[in-house]
């Protein structure tokens, strides 16, 4: 039930912008066998040191999509939203021992995973995530056989997205909370013994070894890093990157689950394993900074959530199951998944709703001048559907557009800043393909020097005009003479 209502969004096939150019990157890697070192999908930043730091993932997506077309991404995006959930059910049923209440806490917290489940590498960062968790929970319930799991497990994760540094948090939390023995108001920690502290250390030691085994050695692990603190513009304007909004609707809601959360501790009086309570706050606070890190506040509030509605849900009793029942069900919602399941050709509509795919046959089919600007949301796409004919301006690889202050200058261009036209001759841009509701649109639509060529109800393409191009021309010979 908890896929299926996933099922039922993922239908509108709404991906992320970034997914085109991971894409690419992956298709590239399989192609060549080599990891990129410099940038080679854009004309601004052309050379710019650069790594794939989601190598891994981006190889599965190119994977898929060169094996089985959209529906290859499709199937993937499903397959890895079931794993998830399924995870995350499994680990508040563990911890909650009441897998009723489990379902319901899931259910609940669904409607948060909007952020987190777009077909990007980081959804395999999401389940790498609640599978070391339900690891820790079962060692803080005595069970440790499955701890060393988690060096493989950050070996695959390190090269697969940067959330690992979540996932060291926390295995750090769990075993700095058993160090000593607490008992404070509603909180608890019980110590350690001597070879859980051996064990703990032994595997967090290979944990973080495993993470040096990368192609890029240890600047894989230190790019998230960088991302934080290196990156002010881009973080800054990213929406992802932005504070909850709490105006709106599942802001409130998550407004609302954190103030139930205090109720129901205030009137139940619940005690909790100081490791579990401290990466519940850590979640709230991350997801309020940052929009993105709802994906921790999911898994570390979901067992918590299940503890307390296990409260009034009755727990699972075998004697009642009806397993044909079960089956049937399961049946039917496979067969219904499968006949559901849209066909090639109703992707490909639902990507021309969101993508320039229209005016990107016509860049094609038309021999337009070049340098083209463009929209920083299309510029993934471009780089997956012109396939290198066509270098871009801009894409989501922040990172090096940041550095190279193309990023700056774009936003310059975006917002129509007084600058933005000399910025337009500087990068000597002869074309641009950009959305037809931006300010940017409008400007150029009124301007002499631009001539609208193509249009729809997505994205418009100009040219700048004959006589502007021989003049840049001319002063470019002169410049070299």
């Amino acid at each position: 039930m908890l896929v299926i209502a996933r099922f039922v969004f993922l239908r509108q096939f709404i991906l992320d912008p970034d997914v085109w150019w991971h894409i690419k990157v992956g298709q590239t890697i399989l192609a060549t066998h080599h990891w990129p070192k410099a940038d080679t999908y854009s004309f601004t930043a052309p050379g710019t040191p650069w790594m794939a730091y989601e190598w891994l993932g981006d190889t599965l997506l190119g994977a898929s999509q060169r094996a089985w077309g959209l529906r290859g991404l499709m199937a993937l995006d499903l397959g890895l939203c079931a794993g998830i959930l399924l995870a995350l059910y499994a680990l508040a049923s563990l911890r909650s021992r009441n897998s009723k209440a489990a379902f319901v806490a899931c259910g609940l917290l669904l409607l948060f995973t909007g952020v987190s489940f777009t077909l990007r590498p980081q959804m395999l960062g999401y389940l790498f995530l609640i599978l070391t968790l339900i690891i820790l929970e079962r060692l803080r319930q005595g069970r440790a056989g499955t701890l060393w799991l988690l060096p493989p497990l950050f070996l695959v994760w390190v090269n697969t997205h940067g959330s690992f540094v979540i996932g060291l948090l926390a295995f750090g939390v769990y075993g700095v909370s058993g160090l000593v023995k607490i008992r404070w108001g509603g909180l608890e920690s019980f110590a350690w013994t001597a070879a859980q502290r051996i064990r703990l250390g032994l595997v967090f030691a290979a944990s973080l070894i495993a993470l040096a085994v990368t192609p890029y050695g240890t600047r894989l692990v230190l790019y998230p890093f960088d991302m934080a603190f290196s990156q002010p513009v881009n973080v800054a304007n990213i929406r992802e990157w932005q504070p909850l909004p709490f105006n709106d609707p599942w802001g409130k809601l998550f407004l609302a689950l954190l103030l139930g959360f205090l109720l129901a501790q205030t009137a139940l009086r619940l005690t909790w394993h100081l490791a579990e309570f401290t990466l519940f706050l850590i979640g709230a606070a991350m997801a309020c900074l940052h929009l993105r890190f709802i994906l921790a506040f999911v898994p570390f509030s979901a067992p918590l959530f299940a503890v307390i509605l296990g409260r009034w849900i009755p727990p699972y009793e075998a004697g009642k199951d009806k397993h044909v029942l079960n089956a049937l069900l399961m049946i039917a919602i496979a067969v219904a998944t499968i006949r559901l399941f849209p066909s090639q050709k109703e992707l490909k509509s639902l990507v021309a709703q969101h993508w320039p795919v229209r005016a990107v046959q016509y860049v094609k089919q038309y021999s337009l001048p070049r340098p083209m600007y463009n929209t920083y949301s299309f510029g993934g796409y471009l780089v997956y559907a012109l396939d290198g004919e066509n270098k871009v301006f801009i894409d989501g690889r922040g990172d090096i557009y940041e550095r190279t202050g193309v990023l700056a200058d774009y936003l310059s261009i975006e917002r129509v800043a007084p600058n933005a036209f000399p910025l337009l001759r500087l990068y000597n841009v002869q074309s641009c393909l950009i959305k037809r509701d931006e300010p940017l649109a409008t400007l150029l639509s009124a301007s002499s020097e631009w001539q609208k060529v193509y249009s729809d109800d997505l994205s418009v393409l100009f040219v700048r005009r004959q006589v502007e191009r021989r003049k840049i021309e001319i002063r470019k010979s002169k410049i070299e003479t």
